[in-house]
């Protein structure tokens, strides 16, 4: 058979499919390994893209709620109308991630009471966020020396 006629085992029009050689079995254990470090590297990204997303949502939260103990600080003291339904949205919101700290302070104006009870929630709130993302982190990453191996 010259090399320009087809196959006799083909139909007309057929191309042969190029001839694919199998791993010798010195190349196999290096493409094993190959394979195998490169599955570990993905797991590493997948487990580090999670470990983010986990602590970017507890930030955003975090955040969230400390914002919202300073707009009701604001609207206390821009003296806004109890009544609006935003105001009382806020104020009822701030009330619920206030962590109890609504009368640690008690001074008599309730401006400065406000501005100092929510306030310290608001830094309580982002204090906590910033330590769950490092322990997440920490706990969650692997280790930078495992990652040389």
């Amino acid at each position: 058979m010259t090399s320009r006629e087809p196959s006799p085992n083909l139909a007309p029009g057929q191309v042969e499919p190029p001839l694919v050689e199998s791993p010798s079995p010195r190349t196999a254990p290096h493409n094993q390994a190959q394979d195998q470090a490169l599955d570990r590297q993905q797991r590493r990204s997948d487990r580090t893209r999670t470990v983010r997303i986990v602590c970017t949502i507890v930030n955003v939260i975090c955040g969230l709620f400390a914002v919202v103990l300073v707009a009701h600080i604001v609207m206390v003291m821009g003296e806004a109308n109890p009544a609006n339904g935003v105001a009382s949205f806020v104020r009822d919101f701030a009330t619920a991630v206030s962590l109890g700290f609504n009368d640690l302070f008690t001074p008599a104006d309730v401006k400065i009471r406000v501005l100092l009870n929510d306030g310290f929630a608001a830094i309580v709130w982002l204090a906590f966020g910033a330590v769950v993302t490092s322990l997440i982190r920490r706990f969650a990453l692997p280790n930078p020396h495992e990652l040389m191996r």
